[in-house]
């Protein structure tokens, strides 16, 4: 499914905004617990993003996504919609 298709994803997982789907963030990563506390901060500062603590990559929150009422298709890190 791409961002531009009609068919849209628009129902929320059942997990909490904090917590990233393993699929999509890794728990082996070295650097997870430091992208788990930086989304943290930025949703408790109600920020759309963070800068990734690894690559300097701008990452849109949970919150900002579900936000947005639909999933845009493209593997966001913290997507909080339910996949097909």
């Amino acid at each position: 499914m791409g961002f531009r298709d009609k068919s849209r994803i628009t129902q929320l997982a059942a997990r909490e905004l904090t917590v990233p789907a393993t699929d999509r963030l890794d728990p082996a990563r070295g650097d997870y617990e430091q992208i788990l506390e930086q989304h943290e901060i930025a949703m408790s500062e109600d920020r759309t993003g963070y800068f990734d603590p690894s690559t300097g990559a701008w990452v849109f929150t949970a919150l900002a996504h579900a936000n947005r009422g639909h999933c845009c298709g493209n593997g966001c890190r913290h997507c909080p919609y339910e996949r097909e």
